[in-house]
């Protein structure tokens, strides 16, 4: 979803590799299909609740699998995320605060970063969250088919964090890793709210009538634990992307 929208941002500037392309638990092979150039490394484990099951999985791709990356390349750009954090705060996570996944996904994204830095000095962690885009499965487009064939649905409202739609992300992402930028940067969507209002924007902007209802965590149980709270701000002065809401227009087509 993401690695799509940079490489629709770069214009053919980007040479995208898929999967198929490059497995990037192969060292070998990222030493081989890198070979010192500028990455920006969109390569993961993303099934939050499967991890759960899945441990080593999802560390071999989000933790071993970055530091092949990062030791292969000239300056390397990975994509970490907002589950990094515990989510006990109440006020925006920055990038000095101290990660404590609640998550097996967390954790191993957590273990990315440290790969990413020990490998490649020349590194920069980007922190996002609860992204949403055109190339891939995503919160939007499930409320969407949800709504359409249910007409009724329950949302949790009990979650807070920072909606970022990827084709944003992703032109942000461009100009970092043109710069010179080391260490860790937060770059998320402008504005927060909970999937529970989240979810009734989507609906109202797609002009979809369905009934919809709020619950909490603990009445929609899952695998992994989400943090409760998980805003994220740059201290350092990171790029400022549009509202959750323009990028949902964006996201649905609706004119500006």
């Amino acid at each position: 979803m993401l690695g799509q929208d940079i490489v629709r941002a770069a214009g053919g500037e980007a040479v995208a590799l898929t999967r198929a392309d490059l497995d990037v638990t192969d060292a070998d092979a990222a030493r081989e299909a890198l070979a010192g150039g500028t990455v920006i490394n969109c390569a993961g484990y993303t099934d939050v609740d499967g991890a759960e099951s899945d441990p080593e999985g999802a560390h071999a791709v989000n933790a071993e699998g970055a530091g092949n990356v990062a030791q292969a390349a000239e300056r390397v750009l990975y994509i970490s995320t907002d589950y990094v954090f515990a989510g006990a705060k109440r006020e925006p996570y920055v990038e000095s605060d101290p990660v404590e996944p609640l998550s097996v996904y967390g954790a191993s994204k957590a273990a990315g970063e440290r790969a990413t830095a020990e490998a490649n000095p020349n590194h920069l962690i980007v922190r996002s969250s609860w992204l949403f885009g055109r190339g891939g499965k995503n919160f939007v487009g499930t409320m969407l088919a949800l709504a359409r064939s249910r007409g009724e649905l329950r949302v949790v409202d009990d979650q807070v964090g920072c909606p970022t739609f990827t084709g944003h992300l992703a032109e942000a992402l461009l100009t970092l890793a043109a710069g010179g930028e080391r260490g860790v940067m937060h770059v998320a969507g402008g504005s927060s709210c909970s999937w529970f209002e989240f979810a009734r924007e989507i609906l109202a902007r797609a002009d979809i009538e369905a009934a919809l209802q709020p619950c909490s965590t603990g009445e929609f149980p899952r695998s992994a634990h989400r943090p409760a709270y998980s805003v994220l701000e740059s201290e350092r002065g990171g790029p400022t992307l549009p509202t959750w809401q323009d990028g949902l227009d964006a996201y649905l087509g609706v004119p500006v």
